[in-house]
């Protein structure tokens, strides 16, 4: 087991996944394993709930959804399907900077589309916005810009799933980390993201900044936490 370290206050740690020189089939193989820790850890149900909830209010009109920083688009094609088996009609995009996930998404058959969404504001015309294990990655200022930019493009929703900082956290992605993936590059990412991640409540102050007022923020099993925001 490891040595846990202080978990008191955030400690952003450069992940390996965020390097723009990462060997590309090292890269495809993280983002394989992170679909993997991705069902175990039920992202995407964490994240249907609320669409689910905003479909039958809308129903039978089409949901469009958009995942940022999507990674391999595990998390939009669960939600498709989910909402599938559930009678709603959701479609669900994803984007992301890096073009590395965005060609292994697309391959997947998941539509995704380059886009840097802390360089440029987000299109439009998406009912949802959603975003999973992200947040963490960012500085406090790019944090509260990338939730304006979200709230700027979602019509009705923002949804934001990602790690909660807590000993019990980074000894469950320690965990699964080593379980289910022989990446290296998951395997050292994983504990660092634990240690680059928010609190829920600290989540919740970074909404405000970003004018998401009537956010709210609540713990999720395992070692997760959800922020929503609904457009009044």
């Amino acid at each position: 087991m490891p040595v846990l370290p202080s978990l008191a206050r955030r400690e952003r740690i450069p992940e390996l996944m965020d390097d723009p020189g990462l060997d590309p089939a090292k890269h495809r193989r993280a983002l394989a394993a992170l679909a993997r820790i991705n069902r175990w850890s039920r992202s995407a149900a964490i994240l249907s709930w609320p669409i689910w909830s905003l479909g039958k209010e809308v129903a039978p009109r089409l949901v469009r959804v958009l995942d940022v920083a999507t990674g391999s688009g595990d998390v939009p094609r669960a939600i498709e399907l989910r909402a599938l088996k559930a009678g709603l009609e959701v479609e669900a995009v994803g984007c992301d900077a890096s073009p590395t996930a965005v060609a292994a998404a697309t391959a997947a058959g998941v539509t995704a589309f380059v886009h840097d969404a802390l360089r440029d504001p987000l299109p439009d015309g998406y009912d949802v916005v959603t975003c999973s294990l992200f947040l963490h990655h960012l500085a406090d200022d790019d944090a509260v810009t990338l939730l304006r930019r979200m709230k700027e493009a979602a019509g009705s929703l923002v949804l934001v799933n990602d790690l909660s900082r807590s000993r019990f956290g980074y000894l469950g992605v320690w965990l699964a980390c080593h379980l289910l993936t022989r990446s290296p590059v998951v395997r050292f990412d994983g504990p660092a993201s634990v240690r680059s991640a928010y609190t829920p409540a600290e989540a919740l102050a970074l909404a405000g900044r970003a004018g998401l007022a009537g956010a709210t923020v609540e713990s999720r099993f395992p070692c997760r936490f959800l922020l929503q925001w609904r457009r009044a």
